[in-house]
């Protein structure tokens, strides 16, 4: 999966893989893989002003998710 750097003082990466569905999100601290997340919604985040608030917002809670 390809990770895009992105700019956001939380994220410092992002990847897609749009056959799987699976979002993975590097983090300062650690990488998560979030599941079954529409494509629509990785594209919400790569256009999102603050990644760190859609993030909270749209992604956190609402897919299963696994650190790696």
């Amino acid at each position: 999966m390809n990770m895009v750097p992105v700019v956001s003082s939380n994220l410092v990466a992002v990847g897609y893989d749009s056959i799987s569905l699976t979002l993975r999100i590097r983090f300062h601290n650690a990488t998560y893989d979030y599941f079954d997340v529409p494509s629509n919604i990785h594209q919400g985040l790569m256009n999102a002003g603050s990644k760190g608030s859609y993030h909270a917002r749209y992604i956190k809670n609402s897919y299963r998710y696994r650190r790696i």
